[in-house]
Parts: structure tokens; C-alpha cells; sequence
């Protein structure tokens, strides 16, 4: 299940899955529910932020005899800058897992084993956004479908989200 870091140099050829859903069925228990949950968190997180600095922007507006309504005009480019960087920060991070991810016991991996990082964290929210803009939420029903349960977003930028092991753990017991 670990991956050799010394075989960080390897040709994507020499690579092999490193998450089996029949070897470890209990990696991928849940894991659909789970991220529906992380997902609705995430977007209180993401939120709550913007939600008051657009008050605080309506409020100033009256102050300023509405000189500072102005400002909402890059607001919209500065939530997408800050959905970007919660996702890049916190995918990237130490624990690979958003607030509502850690608050669900999951985390996202690469397809071969290794811990997201910055990049991939912010890449993996644009492709998100687009994708079931572009192609409706039913673009989520390819989890169900998968053993790894890996959605379209996970399956073009080679990442698998999986439980915790802690929450891997818990579901392993239960066999």
C-alpha cells in the first residue's frame, strides 16, 4: 500500500495502482457519502469569508454615499482566487484533506501513493468546477461505477481519495 520513495524518479510506466479496492476494501467504504459531507463544509468554510466582506462592502457603501460598492466589483475575482488557494493550502498540506475532508476522515492521494501537493490541490478545484459546470453534477455518478470510486475530476488528474487510517482502521474491524 506505501509507496518507495526511491522510486519517486520512475517512469509513469513502472508505476503500479497503489490502492486496491479488493485488497483494501476499507480504504474506499463510505468514501462517496463522506465526500459529499467534506464538500458542504468546504463550502461554508469557503463562505463565510466572502459573506462578510460582502457585508462589510455593503455597510461601507452607506458610509461612502456608495463609492464602496465598487468593491464588489473584484470581489467575485478575489473568491475565486481565495477558493483556490483554500484548495491548493489545504490538498497541498500535511494531511492532503480539506477542513471538511479531515472533519470526514478522508484524504486525497495521487493514483500512486504519494501525498497531493500545492498544485494539484488548486488544479484539482479548477477541474472540479469545470467539469460539472460543463457536463452537469451527473458527472459524479462515475464514482458509482468505479471500484475506487474515483469521480471524472480524480480520474483526469490521477487521484484517488481514500479513508483516513484511522477511518480505514474502523471499517477494517467491522469485517
Amino acid at each position: 500500500m506505501s509507496v518507495d520513495p526511491g522510486r519517486a524518479s520512475a517512469s509513469y510506466g513502472e508505476y503500479r495502482h497503489a490502492y486496491d479496492p479488493v485488497a483494501n476494501p476499507e480504504l474506499f467504504e463510505g468514501v462517496l457519502t463522506a465526500r459529499v459531507v467534506a464538500f458542504l463544509i468546504d463550502v461554508v468554510v469557503l463562505a463565510v469569508p466572502v459573506i462578510a466582506v460582502s457585508l462589510f462592502i455593503f455597510v461601507s457603501g452607506f458610509l461612502t454615499f456608495g463609492l464602496g460598492w465598487l468593491l464588489f466589483w473584484p470581489l467575485h475575482g478575489a473568491a475565486v482566487v481565495w477558493a483556490v488557494l483554500y484548495y491548493g493550502f489545504t490538498l497541498g498540506g500535511a494531511a492532503s484533506a480539506t477542513v471538511g475532508m479531515r472533519a470526514m476522515g478522508i484524504e486525497m492521494r495521487t493514483w500512486y501513493g504519494t501525498p497531493c501537493y500545492f498544485v494539484l490541490g488548486a488544479v484539482h478545484a479548477i477541474v472540479y468546477w469545470i467539469s460539472v459546470s460543463m457536463l452537469t453534477p451527473f458527472v459524479l455518478l462515475v464514482g458509482l461505477f468505479n471500484g475506487r470510486r474515483r469521480l471524472l475530476h480524480d480520474m483526469l488528474l490521477g487521484t484517488v481519495v481514500i479513508n483516513s487510517p484511522s477511518r480505514a482502521a474502523r471499517y477494517g474491524r467491522r469485517r
